[in-house]
């Protein structure tokens, strides 16, 4: 099995580091070709401006819209997310509207306002430590939506739409691995 990471910026890295430990191969994605080889994606949080212009830059807006369409298994985390989306409700942003979701991005406010919530995730035993980096709020969603955590004002911060795993936080961070395990049950 091999993930592909989207490679422009973010937290490129630290998904490295968890399927490392999962014993899982990840290949950067920064080109249409890229995409042939591999059984999943991540789109990372990181700067969705940023992605957007090197997605198009990079020739790989269609080819990463068609392959995830099509049922390439997903993790999309915060700016991920808004990637995603059907609609961003505060910015002129494009998105690749495959998420059905509406979001406000920087949501919860700027990096100051960033912070950690342990929260409650279906499936789970315990509790998952949730950080929030800038991160976008599900304002809406479409209600075929599975929504498998929330925040502490009931805003879905973990949702899943068929392929597509969507996380308003970053799972990434610390040494948790049960949302990327999660994520490669659901490819097996």
């Amino acid at each position: 099995m091999k993930i592909g990471i989207l490679g422009f910026q973010g937290s490129i890295e630290e998904h490295e580091c968890v399927f490392r430990r999962l014993s899982i191969a990840t290949k950067r994605v920064k080109t249409p070709q890229d995409l042939e080889d591999i059984d999943g994606i991540v789109l990372p949080g990181g700067e969705s401006t940023h992605m957007l212009r090197l997605l198009h830059f990079n020739a790989l807006w269609d080819p990463l819209r068609k392959v995830i369409q099509k049922g390439l298994p997903t993790l999309a985390t915060c700016a991920g997310v808004v990637l995603l989306s059907q609609t961003i409700d505060n910015t002129k942003q494009e998105a690749l509207h495959l998420l059905d979701v509406v979001v406000s991005r920087n949501g919860y406010g700027p990096q100051f306002f960033s912070f950690v919530e342990e929260v409650c995730i279906e499936g789970f035993t315990e509790k998952f430590r949730a950080v929030f980096i800038r991160a976008p709020i599900v304002r809406s969603l479409n209600p075929n939506i599975s929504i498998l955590s929330e925040d502490r004002e009931h805003n879905p911060i973990f949702v899943r739409q068929d392929n597509i795993f969507g996380l308003t936080f970053h799972p990434e961070i610390g040494n948790d691995d049960r949302i990327h395990s999660m994520f490669i049950q659901s490819i097996t």
